[in-house]
């Protein structure tokens, strides 16, 4: 049963590491008249609320007791002359929009193929079923490195009663959709320019549940932002970057950390990608000269970029794996993202909680070639050496993913950041014995999904028999706790929770919260290893051979969004386009 489940999941993994499900083309209700209409924002308890842009029907879940309105368009559709611009205001419906059914997904490369859509600007709303206003508003950017996902990765339903707080999750561009450093492309608009489209669209979601989100009972000024690993890295990108400054009051990186790709560097990977497409579409000769054709501020690569369907476009550059090197995002062009990066002292600071499983690198090895067979096979199972190799890789990936998660961000913020940070770590699932389902993978990547998203079927569909323990259900209980507190008081601490001290550089330190078969455990734990003794404990480490372990090093730990202390000191080979 392992055996099978694993070969499964190592498919999922390889495509993205969420659960991309197609959604059918949602047909417009809009006009072409750009003048909004007039509305009240008043909420009054029921599935038809007024927007900005006009009447918009959803639905009630008897069963969750919750209202729920889906494919909200926050933009207008990105196509056409609009591919690689800001978004646009949405324009106004005739009549009422139905917001019974999920909107289109960005168009993205799935297990199944291409699926979704160009015309994916949308978002989804849930609030409990109560006559309740003022609500603080939780937003969730989904992950799945800015190639694949979709704004169903988490949804509401569940635990938007628990927390009493609306929950809103957003569909945006993807894949070189979504981001695109071609100087071709420039307009002349330093925003456009940027390439970061895909934080002008997050933007612009931020803009409209600004403008709307009294109209369904929430609280415009009480906004927090979320996301789960591309996503968590969206928001702390949005923390330095000056577009975003007062678009919320709060945010939650979940398994983000800090990564920036230098806008050269990406231009050359983006060439490279697409230069096979040339010579296939008989535009140039060779990919050398359509590679240096590609980077030129031309207006003739301009119109051949915007021939491209969009189904073409989206198959480039996949299977990233948490490398930036294989698709290159988030760019430090100066406006979006300040050409310092990371090293700005402006920050948009709010209070933070920064999130992360303590085994995050499970699913990533057991997804990368040099283990992917083991697991389809079952080998990694009855094999003792292979065993070792993957413990070997599993263990210092996830040391190093976790620091980069969570105390890498917080030491380099920290002087110039002047609003409270919490750090958690979540090693829930690591020593459980009463169940089997996650010896593998441990505390992954995603371990919180189950938590906050009891319907949730990507993740519960093999981690079933852990979250119905009774420990599993106090440790929900607790960390939805810890969610509501800060979403109402910007403080995540109150009645019956262990308290959760602030990160500072002279008390650096982690909330554990985990729990075994019976019991929810909190405590405050010193983080006292570097990075640099991670790297000095893997020099050491004899639990392989000194061969395999060279390989492991070179192979599956490099190039990684943590690995370049690791690359450096063990001299691995750039992956990046010369």
């Amino acid at each position: 049963m392992k055996k099978i489940m694993l070969s499964l999941f190592v498919v999922f993994v390889v495509v993205g590491l969420v659960g991309c499900n197609d959604a059918s083309e949602k047909p417009s209700n809009s006009s072409d008249d750009q003048q909004s209409v007039t509305f009240t924002q008043t909420y009054q308890q029921g599935v038809i609320q007024e927007t900005k842009y006009g009447t918009v029907q959803g639905y009630e879940n008897l069963e969750e007791n919750t209202l729920v309105w889906k494919g909200i368009p926050y933009a207008k559709s990105p196509v056409g002359d609009l591919r690689w611009k800001a978004p646009e205001d949405p324009d106004t419906f005739e009549g009422i929009y139905d917001a019974t059914s999920l909107g289109n997904i960005a168009i993205q490369t799935s297990a199944d193929g291409i699926i979704g859509s160009e015309d994916c600007l949308n978002l989804d709303i849930y609030r409990p079923n109560t006559d309740e206003t003022d609500l603080p508003v939780f937003v969730y950017i989904h992950g799945g490195n800015n190639q694949t996902g979709t704004s169903e990765e988490i949804t509401g339903d569940a635990f938007v009663n628990d927390l009493g707080a609306i929950f809103v999750s957003v569909n945006y561009r993807l894949g070189p959709l979504g981001f695109n450093p071609l100087p071709a492309l420039n307009t002349g608009d330093e925003l456009e320019d940027s390439g970061n489209y895909a934080l002008l669209d997050i933007a612009k979601s931020l803009d409209w549940v600004k403008e709307n989100i009294e109209s369904f009972g929430g609280n415009p000024t009480n906004i927090t932002i979320s996301g789960f690993s591309a996503g968590g890295r969206d928001v702390m990108a949005m923390l330095i970057s000056p577009i975003f400054e007062g678009k919320f009051q709060k945010a939650i990186a979940f398994s983000g950390g800090m990564t920036i790709a230098d806008e050269q560097d990406s231009m050359k990977v983006f060439a490279d990608a697409i230069a096979p497409l040339v010579v296939e579409d008989g535009v140039k000769t060779t990919e050398d000269e359509a590679y240096e054709w590609l980077l030129q501020e031309d207006e003739s690569v301009k119109e051949y970029l915007y021939s491209l369907s969009a189904e073409r476009l989206s198959g480039l550059m996949s299977n990233a794996m948490i490398r930036m090197s294989v698709f290159p995002h988030l760019y430090n062009d100066g406006k979006v993202i300040p050409e310092e990066q990371f090293d700005t002292e402006d920050y948009n600071s709010v209070p933070l909680i920064m999130f992360t499983g303590t085994t995050e690198f499970s699913f990533f090895a057991m997804g990368d070639p040099y283990f992917a067979s083991s697991f389809q096979d079952g080998s990694v199972f009855t094999d003792s050496e292979k065993s070792a190799q993957f413990d070997f890789a599993k263990k210092y990936g996830s040391m190093l993913y976790k620091y980069f998660n969570t105390q890498e961000s917080a030491l380099k913020m920290y002087d110039h950041y002047e609003a409270p940070i919490y750090t958690m770590e979540m090693p829930f699932g690591e020593n459980l014995t009463e169940t089997t389902d996650m010896d593998a993978f441990g505390s992954f990547h995603g371990v919180f999904v189950p938590l906050l998203d009891t319907n949730n079927t990507s993740y519960l569909s093999f981690v079933t028999e852990s979250y119905q323990l009774e420990g599993a259900q106090k440790l929900k209980e607790q960390f939805r706790g810890y969610l509501a507190n800060f979403l109402h008081n910007d403080d995540p601490n109150g009645d019956g929770l262990e308290n959760w001290e602030p990160w500072t550089m002279e008390n650096q330190v982690a909330l554990q919260l985990t729990a075994d078969e019976n019991n929810v455990y909190a405590q405050m734990n010193e983080v006292t290893e570097s990075k640099a003794d991670m790297i000095n404990e893997i020099e050491k480490d004899s639990s392989i051979s000194m061969e395999v372990k060279d390989q492991i090093i070179s192979e599956v730990l490099n190039g990684r969004w943590f690995s370049t202390e690791l690359d450096e000191y063990f001299k691995n080979s750039s992956l990046w386009v010369e």
